[in-house]
Parts: C-alpha cells; sequence; structure tokens
C-alpha cells in the first residue's frame, strides 16, 4: 500500500518512517523546502530517540520519500494522512488554516478514488469540513462523481517514546463511515496490531472528540495532583505519601500523579484550551477544564514562588542554576515549559540564570538568546549558584554528586521541582531542600 503523509513535524514524521519500517511506500510531503532537503540527506527537525536512524534505513531503502509536492503525489498513492500543525489560536481555538490548505489542494487535483484520514489534533467536526471542501472542490472541476471517503485517526503518540508508541500502540482509534474505510485501516494497521493490540472503530465524531477527551482527562489528573500538593505543604501532609495511597486503588491506578511544577508541550496546553474553545461555541461552559489549566498555569510559577520566599525577596543580582530546560525527558520540545515561565519570571526581577538541557539548549536560544548563560553541562550550571532548580527530570539528573555541587555553589539551596530527590538525605548534607507538596 502506499500512503501520502503531509507535514513532517513530529506526528507526521514518526507517522510516515514507522509505515515505511513496516515495508509500506510512504511519501512524507511539506511546504518547507529546506525540512525537505534536510531530510533526504537525513537531517530530521526534532528530536526524538531513534528516529533519525529508522529514517535514513528507509529512505536508503527506498521505501520513504520527501517531497514538496502533494498535487504530484496524489495520482500515486491510496490513503493520505493530513499531520500538519494546529497551533492554538489567540481565543484557544486551533487554527485549521494549514488543515484546510492541503484539503484544497487534494480537491483540486484528486482523479481517483482515495481515503483522507485526519491525523492532526482537530476540532470536532473537522472531518465533515473536510468533506464538504474537497466536494465544492470537485463540483467545481465537474467530477462530482468522483468517490473519496474520510476518516478521523488521532495520535496519542508520547514525545521522548513515540517509535516504541506507534510500533506497539495499546490502541488505535479510527473514526469511519464505511466498510471501505475499515478494509483500508485494517490493512494499513495489521502489521502493528499482530500482537493484538486493540483496533477502536467509532463514528468520525467520536475519534475526534477521543484525542480532546484523552489528553483533557491527563491534564486534569496532572492538575489535581499539583492542587492536593499544594495543600498538602499547608496542612504538613507529604504527597508522596498520599500520591501512594491513592495511586494503589485500582480505580484510580498510579499514572500522572505526579505533583511538579505543571505539565506543558505541544499538546496538553493547547488540546485543553480547544476542548474549551469547542464547548464555549456550542454554548457549554468546561469548568472543570478552566480549573485544570488554571492550575496549571499557577503552578507553574511555584518554583519561584519558593525561591523568592526563602530570600524574602531580596533576589536582584542572585544566580539561579537551572537543570531542564524541555517540558519533560527525551524531548528538545520547549513549547509551554515551565523553564520558559520560571526563567522569564527570574529575568524580571534582576536575577542571573545560566541554564543546562542535554538536548533543548538550541531551542532555549531561540527564546532566550543572550539574556541567559548556557553551562556545559550540569555541573558547570551551578558554579557560584545560590539556589539549583530542577525542572525536568532528565536522567543524569536524578544521582548527582552532592558533595561536587556543595563546592560549587554559593549557596547550598536546591528547590526541586519534580520531586526526584531524597530530602533528608539532602538536608543531611547542609542543604536547603525544597520539594512540591512535601514536609
Amino acid at each position: 500500500m502506499k500512503i501520502a503523509i503531509v507535514g513532517t513535524g513530529y506526528v507526521g514524521l514518526v507517522t510516515g518512517t514507522c509505515f515505511s519500517e513496516m515495508g509500506m511506500t510512504v511519501h512524507c510531503v511539506d511546504v518547507d523546502s529546506n525540512k525537505i532537503e534536510n531530510l533526504k540527506k537525513g537531517i530530521i527537525p526534532i528530536y526524538e530517540p531513534g528516529l533519525e536512524e529508522m529514517v535514513r534505513r528507509n529512505f536508503d531503502a527506498g521505501r520513504l520519500y520527501f517531497s514538496t509536492d502533494l498535487a504530484e503525489i496524489l495520482g500515486q498513492v491510496d490513503v493520505v494522512f493530513i499531520a500538519v500543525g494546529t497551533p492554538p489560536g489567540v481565543d484557544g481555538s486551533a487554527d485549521m488554516r494549514y488543515v484546510l490548505e492541503v484539503v484544497h489542494t487534494i480537491g483540486k487535483n484528486l482523479n481517483k478514488y482515495i481515503l483522507v484520514v485526519t491525523k492532526s489534533t482537530v476540532p470536532v467536526g473537522t472531518a465533515q469540513q473536510v468533506k464538504d471542501v474537497i466536494r465544492d472542490e470537485l463540483d467545481k472541476r465537474g467530477l462530482s462523481g468522483l468517490e473519496f471517503d474520510v476518516a478521523s485517526n488521532p495520535e496519542f503518540l508520547k514525545e521522548g517514546s513515540a517509535i516504541d508508541d506507534f510500533m506497539h500502540p495499546d490502541r488505535v482509534v479510527v473514526g469511519i463511515e464505511n466498510e471501505r474505510t475499515k478494509e483500508i485501516m485494517d490493512r494499513l494497521y495489521k502489521p502493528f496490531t499482530i500482537n493484538n493490540y486493540r483496533m477502536i472503530y467509532t463514528d468520525v465524531v467520536s475519534a475526534e472528540m477521543i484525542k480532546y477527551a484523552a489528553n483533557a482527562m491527563l491534564a486534569t489528573r496532572i492538575s489535581f495532583m499539583n492542587d492536593i500538593a499544594n495543600l498538602c505543604e499547608i496542612v504538613g501532609a507529604d504527597v508522596n505519601m498520599v500520591r501512594a495511597g491513592i495511586g494503589s486503588d485500582m480505580r484510580i491506578g498510579k499514572k500522572f500523579l505526579y505533583a511538579g511544577c505543571g505539565y506543558g508541550g505541544s499538546c496538553f496546553p493547547k488540546d485543553v484550551r480547544a476542548l474549551i474553545k469547542t464547548a464555549e461555541n456550542q454554548g457549554y461552559d468546561m469548568r472543570v477544564l478552566k480549573a485544570v489549566e488554571e492550575v496549571n498555569e499557577l503552578q507553574k510559577g511555584i518554583v519561584y514562588s519558593k525561591f523568592l520566599d526563602h530570600y524574602n525577596g531580596d533576589i536582584k543580582d542572585k544566580k539561579v542554576a537551572i537543570w531542564g530546560l524541555s517540558f519533560k525527558p527525551k524531548t528538545d520540545d520547549i513549547r509551554e515549559a515551565p523553564s520558559v515561565v520560571i526563567i522569564n519570571k527570574l529575568l524580571e526581577e534582576g536575577v542571573k540564570v545560566k541554564a543546562y538541557d542535554p538536548v533543548a539548549m538550541d531551542e532555549a536560544r531561540k527564546i532566550f538568546g543572550d539574556r541567559i548563560e548556557y553551562a556545559n553541562d550540569m555541573y558547570d550550571a551551578v558554579l557560584d549558584a545560590d539556589a539549583v532548580m530542577l525542572i525536568t527530570e532528565w536522567y543524569e539528573f536524578r544521582l548527582p554528586s552532592w558533595a561536587t555541587i556543595k563546592k560549587l555553589v554559593k549557596e547550598p539551596v536546591i528547590i526541586d521541582g519534580r520531586n526526584i530527590y531524597n530530602s533528608n538525605e539532602l538536608k543531611k548534607l547542609g542543604f536547603k531542600y525544597f520539594s512540591i507538596g512535601g514536609k
């Protein structure tokens, strides 16, 4: 089977490469000619463990192609996946312009049956809009009888483990309208579902809603636990003990119950806002999700607040070491990351910042330029620091040499934004240790 993936960002490139790994002929299409030329050379635009090697292997094998011309490719493929960006608009709604540009191109150039699949995270009702646009373009060309189908196939990839998520999915959700579409999607995903991974077929609108609902639920758990952590500090409880207690309840489970300095990235913030906006457009108020978003925005400032309180507000010209810039480990993505909020707050108050992240330094430079220092490693970052802030729980930060750090810092202050360190150990070593929701 031959397929086209439109959009070579995070979702599109991983999707196309994984399909090609299973022997399919895949054409990855993007309007960015520089990105396409780099991909042909094996230079990928994102950081994802294992992806670069897989791209090179399948490109060299003649299964993975890169192009800027969707119109030329349409006649060669059976399925087109739309995986372009849907960035948040000013009002929180998803910006659909890139999706619609692709859809218009399909309608203007389609000459045979094709299945169009929305892979991008799109608002509920998008599939119908896609059908209407393509049908309108075909009518203009006098091809009103030409058949095509539209499906929704939301992605559930986690940055940092996206290849494994795609190759070994716990479920594949597909919204369809007829049996022909089901047969095509069954063929596409059969290599990934041999070991009885679930194919979940729904109507198209429900599939579109599933994506938003899933991310909104996970975001809700995070904000709920952060709210509980803040209350724990006030009443003298330990949030780690609380988490263990409620996580052992099988009705709740232990995932996404870790207190910290807030969630970020390209999915949770955007999808929560988009779902709130979708509800508003229908005259419904998503009060729970509005609270989830409010808690998360406040939580991003909690590490800064602990630093401010420790120094009684006298922080001008203090020096802070930042460990971790990406919104989570195993990615260079700093979109909506707590680190960005924290660093901006520090800079506004005249604090000097020196940061280190294993892979996200270049992305940070795009935002902060020369307003902060960039360390060579985690130990270089802490030299003469008045406080060390752990923002992203990369593996290399988990077992540092505290003896070395004690000698390098100006003041032995550790603010743990992810609760990964042992408070008793650090206090015995002479550090002033602050966590989220701990005693």
